[in-house]
């Protein structure tokens, strides 16, 4: 089994563990925070820990194309955030207002 076959690469910026929703910057946040894989397991029981240390090492093997991923998804869900505050939805809007009547 090559190490790739722990992943499904649906595009250069989205790599899912295999079996599960879950991304490879799931696992990676927590570990480069300094979590041990156990402790990540622990965070995510459904995981198999053989997955995790396999993304850890993945990693490990990739780290400069790994931080360049990571660091466009950061860089995304920052913008989408962004955009977020610029135009709100309904529901954001509609708690904006009633914690401004709150406050007055």
């Amino acid at each position: 089994m090559q190490l790739e076959d722990y992943f499904n690469f649906l595009d250069p910026d989205d790599i899912r563990i295999k079996g599960h929703r879950l991304g490879i910057d799931n696992i990676l946040e927590y570990f480069l925070d300094g979590y041990t894989p156990e402790e990540i397991a622990a965070i995510y029981p459904e995981l198999q820990l053989e997955k995790i240390y396999a993304t850890i090492t993945y990693y490990l093997h990739n780290r400069s194309e790994i931080d360049a991923y990571l660091l466009r998804l950061r860089q995304w869900r920052e913008k989408r955030y962004q955009k977020s505050l610029e135009n709100p939805s309904p529901i954001a809007q509609r708690i904006r207002k009633i914690k401004a009547q709150r406050a007055n």
